[in-house]
């Protein structure tokens, strides 16, 4: 499946383009990736981005001091959802979707379930950068461009880690460093940098975290009054669930932002055994197999016993399989 970007612009004048709440690096690579492009190549169409405030980060990217993080009763003629695993995702913006004459959604998440008038969903894809690029003539693609797109594939595979890299994710990514951009530090500044507050952040999220399930779970949570004491914001905890995966023997990481009290935000990390996409769907959320999220009511330890509850079940499978044979 693919779309022609040329065909579904024709006889466009206004288009508007959002993101998911909470935008982290291929939501905003990819958002400003294919802004800029229409900017570029199609002058003639007066283009906007919607997204929640840019985390500091992802500020060297160009036009990201043109987002807007506001929507007010505009209309379009197309609205184009980006790394939106369903229009709830969207926040802010949604009402601007709702209204557009024509709608589009690029995704790569396994838990979409196509809600856009045209869907470019693949779940295979190891970002919504890499399907923007796909969607470009990569003849008009400018270092602006090059650059968004590139810190949107790093990021969404933990800087060619995770198993959603594929050969062709490589190709792209050594197309985009051929338009002279500097690899090394858009990976630095936006993935690696961090700061003094994100550190200490991170090094309570680890000082208090448990193994579990037989050490085959490992969790953390972090309270509003961690929040606070330390002045952080929401975009200071991105990258914390990824540590936590990185422990030896561990097959899921959970983490928990308490958003307000009896209200979490739980990010799931899996090393491959366990379907976390599954786990946060059937809780209301979405995502990928080894990366989802969800938003969960009740006490901390009423929504880890849910969740563990989920994950008991996937481990025990190729166990009863094990058993039978």
């Amino acid at each position: 499946m693919s779309i022609e970007l040329k065909e579904i612009l024709k006889g466009k004048r206004r288009v508007a383009l959002g993101g998911h709440v909470r935008p982290d690096g291929d939501c905003v690579g990819s958002c400003m990736g294919l802004y800029l492009y229409l900017k570029e190549q199609y002058p003639h169409i007066d283009a906007d981005v919607y997204l929640e405030p840019v985390p500091e980060a992802y500020r060297m990217i160009t036009g990201t001091d043109e987002v807007k993080s506001e929507a007010g009763n505009e209309q379009y003629d197309l609205f184009i959802c980006l790394d939106c695993g369903d229009e709830q995702r969207l926040g802010f913006s949604a009402p601007l979707f709702d209204a557009a004459k024509e709608t589009l959604c690029i995704d790569h998440h396994i838990s979409n379930d196509a809600f856009a008038d045209h869907n470019y969903i693949i779940p295979d894809a190891s970002s919504t950068s890499e399907l923007v690029y796909r969607m470009l003539d990569p003849g008009k693609i400018s270092r602006p461009v090059a650059e968004a797109l590139y810190m949107g594939i790093v990021h969404d595979t933990g800087v060619f880690q995770y198993s959603c890299t594929s050969p062709e994710t490589m190709e792209i990514a050594a197309d985009l460093m051929r338009r002279g951009i500097n690899g090394s530090e858009i990976i630095d500044k936006t993935y690696y940098e961090k700061t003094y507050i994100q550190n200490q952040i991170l090094g309570r999220a680890l000082l208090e975290s448990m193994l579990i399930m037989d050490k085959q779970c490992i969790v953390s949570v972090i309270r509003q009054r961690s929040m606070e004491f330390f002045q952080a914001q929401p975009s200071d905890l991105e990258g914390i669930v990824s540590q936590l995966r990185e422990t030896k023997g561990v097959e899921v990481a959970i983490f928990l932002h308490e958003m307000q009290p009896q209200l979490f935000k739980v990010s799931l990390r899996s090393k491959g055994k366990v379907d976390v996409s599954e786990i946060a769907k059937y809780f209301g959320g979405g995502g990928h197999v080894r990366a989802a999220g969800v938003t969960m009511k009740g006490s901390s330890h009423d929504v880890i016993n849910n969740i563990t509850g989920r994950i008991a079940l996937q481990l025990k499978k190729p166990q009863e399989q094990e058993e039978k044979a």
